[in-house]
């Protein structure tokens, strides 16, 4: 017979082996304070943020939380002045009289291992229009004297302010936007390019190309007995085989991040939607309009794995969907522009991802409280979407959301790892989740793709 005390310690194995079968497997923790698993993690901090008005407006304070997953912080932006080429402060007001470099870098008093750096650029420092936009960062680089004034005024703010080093997410001409065609227009674009390549925007570029090589080995040499760092940041739709030479770039800088995404605006795109940042070809779009296309590029012109940084969008891009919308498919049919501005960032056409997770979790099936149809990616290549249709009788617009969720910037950081890829940048940490609205944690977007990594 056995006995009682045995039956008792069997019956809790069984129960606990039970339970443990039907419960839901628990969320990954925090990562540790400064665990990055050796890679480079790169957190994107725009100040115009601060200038948010309630819930959305972002302080130093806010900073802290996301700084123990963060290896290096990126200032964004600072300027190019137009008549001496020198950088400058994009806000003087703002960076120096009160005093927001000095406030930034010295939280590294704190977080001793963070490097913080400045960036110029960032389509944030903007002037001119048509062929004459940002050409004031041609400019600089069309003559060594531009280049000297510009490198000794960086080098004078980064040591004054003591920041670690400088990105360049230099503001080179845009690619165009993608056209709607269809019939005999689409056959014909096609084999156009098939002849004459995309359309010329800058007819200096292969001068421009080896000019910014030029400007980044000058530019490093001079940084170098200071041990200050040079990175690149390369911005949404801008032609890395056109402007970056990677295997010549690749001894003067530290690291480089692609930010591979955004194809799809509603600034850039008002009437075609789609996915802003799928990590491999989609059937139908244009061959390097995914994150991998990009990595391929840099890889197999010479630079090194180490070196390469993948960027992870922390918002939404959304459109406005007309009456008879059809949504069924992607692109979808019937959109009017930009969507309306979110209660937080009050930009029309974007949306952070806090205000996004707020439309679209919870309800039944699929659907959110608030209307929306959440369609999840479950192919790991494209990323989600939500969308609402218009109601007449409500006087609601109807709107279509593409966004990187957490899973998306997980799946992302899954890539850099299995790649052997540097790290990922979070671009920026101002649009994520930063008070914890969607979760328990602060910065979703942050900690789900630290984990991965």
């Amino acid at each position: 017979m056995v006995p009682l005390n045995y039956l008792v310690v069997l019956a809790t194995l069984v129960c606990g082996v039970l339970s443990a079968v039907h419960q839901p497997p628990p969320l990954p923790p925090p990562p540790p304070r400064g665990a990055n698993h050796g890679k480079i993690v790169v957190c994107n901090y725009e100040t115009k943020s601060h200038f948010r008005e309630g819930q959305g407006k972002f302080d130093i304070s806010n900073l802290e939380p996301a700084l123990q997953y963060c290896t290096h912080l990126i200032y964004g932006y600072a300027a190019i002045k137009e008549d001496t080429l020198k950088l400058v402060p994009l806000n003087e007001q703002f960076d120096v009289i009160k005093d927001n470099y000095r406030k930034v870098t010295d939280l590294k008093v704190k977080f001793p291992k963070l490097k913080v750096l400045l960036s110029v650029g960032g389509n944030e420092d903007v002037s001119g229009e048509g062929a004459e936009k940002n050409l004031k960062y041609r400019q600089v680089l069309e003559s060594s004297g531009h280049r000297l004034a510009f490198i000794n005024s960086a080098h004078t703010i980064i040591k004054a302010y003591g920041f670690d080093g400088i990105d360049l997410a230099w503001e080179f001409p845009e690619t165009k936007p993608k056209k709607i065609k269809s019939g005999f227009g689409k056959f014909w674009s096609s084999v156009k390019k098939t002849f004459t390549g995309e359309t010329v925007l800058d007819e200096n570029a292969q001068e421009h190309r080896d000019q910014f090589t030029a400007l980044v080995r000058e530019l490093k040499n001079t940084f170098k007995p200071d041990n200050l760092l040079v990175s690149l940041t390369v911005l949404p739709n801008i032609n890395s085989t056109v402007y970056y030479d990677p295997r010549a770039l690749a001894p003067n800088v530290d690291f480089v991040t692609l930010h591979a995404f955004d194809f799809y605006t509603p600034q850039r795109n008002p009437k075609l939607a789609d996915f802003p940042s799928p990590l491999y070809d989609l059937i139908d779009r244009r061959p390097d309009e995914n994150v991998d296309a990009w990595v391929k590029y840099w890889l197999s012109n010479g630079f090194p794995q180490n070196k390469l940084v993948i960027g992870i969008p922390s918002y939404g891009r959304t459109w406005k969907l007309e009456d008879g919308a059809k949504v069924d498919t992607v692109p979808p049919e019937g959109l009017d522009g930009a969507g309306s501005p979110g209660p937080l960032t009050k930009d029309a056409g974007i949306l952070s991802y806090p205000e996004i997770c707020v439309k679209v979790q919870g309800g039944t099936g699929n659907v959110s409280p608030q209307g929306y149809r959440k369609i999840q990616d479950s192919t790991n290549r494209r990323g989600s979407y939500a969308y609402k249709l218009p109601d007449e009788e409500k006087n609601e617009e109807g709107v279509w959301i593409a966004y990187e969720d957490p899973a998306a910037a997980a799946n992302k950081a899954t890539y850099v790892r299995n790649k052997g890829l540097a790290g990922i940048a979070v671009d920026d940490l101002t649009l994520d989740d930063f008070k914890g609205v969607c979760s328990n944690h602060q910065y979703s977007i942050l900690r789900a793709a630290v984990a991965a990594l």
